[in-house]
C-alpha cells in the first residue's frame, strides 16, 4: 500500500513534529520527545523502497539528541533501515524548506501549510497533514490528517 500511494517516488522528505513524533512544537523537544507508535511500521516500508529524509527545526543540541534517541529507541535505525545522517536539523521554518528543495525529492510530506504552498512548484507530491485537511490547495498536494490515515486508506 505504502509504494502504491508514493506512486513510484524514490526519494521523501518529511517533516518530524506533528508527523512522526507527538510533540508539536519545538519547545515541546526541549523537554521530550516521542516517536508515534502507529508511523513506525509505515516509516520502516517507506525506507524499503526510498530514501527517507526526516528534518525538524530544534532550538538546541539536546532535541536533536532527544528526537534521535527517540527514533532509535522506536528500532528506526537499526531494524527500520532508516540512515542517523539522513536526520536533519534547523534553526528556521526556512531552513526545512531550503533542505527540501536541495534533496529534491519526489515526495515531501509537512504540516506547515505556508511551506507546502511555497514547493508546490518544486516538488512533484506533497503530502499536507492536518486535523483539518484543506483540499484543492495544488493539484500535487494531497492531505491528511494523519501518516497512518494517508497511507491506511484506499
Amino acid at each position: 500500500m505504502v509504494w502504491k500511494k508514493l506512486n513510484g517516488g524514490r526519494r521523501v522528505t518529511c517533516q518530524l513534529l506533528g508527523i512522526i513524533l507527538v510533540e508539536n512544537s519545538p519547545e515541546e523537544l526541549q523537554k521530550h520527545a516521542t516517536v508515534r507508535l502507529s508511523v513506525v511500521d509505515i516509516l520502516v516500508e517507506i525506507c524499503r523502497t526510498c530514501d527517507l529524509y526526516l528534518m525538524e527545526r530544534i532550538l538546541d543540541d539536546e532535541s536533536e539528541e532527544r528526537v534521535l534517541l527517540a527514533l532509535e529507541n522506536a528500532g528506526l535505525f537499526a531494524n527500520g533501515g532508516l540512515m542517523r545522517d539522513k536526520v536533519l536539523f534547523c534553526s528556521t521554518e526556512n531552513g526545512r524548506s531550503s533542505f527540501v528543495r536541495q534533496i529534491e525529492p519526489d515526495w515531501h510530506i509537512d504540516t506547515n501549510l505556508e511551506i507546502v504552498f511555497q514547493l508546490s512548484r518544486f516538488i512533484r507530491h506533497q503530502l499536507h497533514i492536518s486535523p483539518n485537511p484543506l483540499d484543492g490547495i495544488t493539484s500535487n498536494v494531497f492531505t491528511s490528517t494523519s501518516l497512518d490515515q494517508y497511507f491506511s486508506c484506499e
